[in-house]
């Protein structure tokens, strides 16, 4: 399992509850979270066996900003 960390466009908690439902259809992943506060709106997850690329694709494909931060 590797934690993937992304800088986000996500704002608001209402965001998140329509991003929710495409985070937790994604097989592989298991625990994911949001840092509003934080002013990179960072998104932390918690996976196996996925592509930080097709977690980006999720989220663009709903118009939001999403990139890895690698370290």
């Amino acid at each position: 399992m590797e934690i993937l960390v992304f800088r986000t466009g996500v704002v608001s908690t209402e965001h998140v509850e329509n991003i929710a439902p495409h985070l937790n259809s994604i097989n592989g992943i298991y625990k994911w979270s949001f840092d509003l506060d934080d002013h990179e709106k960072i998104l932390r997850v918690e996976a196996a066996g996925i592509s930080p690329r097709s977690i980006e694709k999720t989220l663009a494909g709903m118009n939001y900003y999403c990139e890895e931060l690698e370290d």
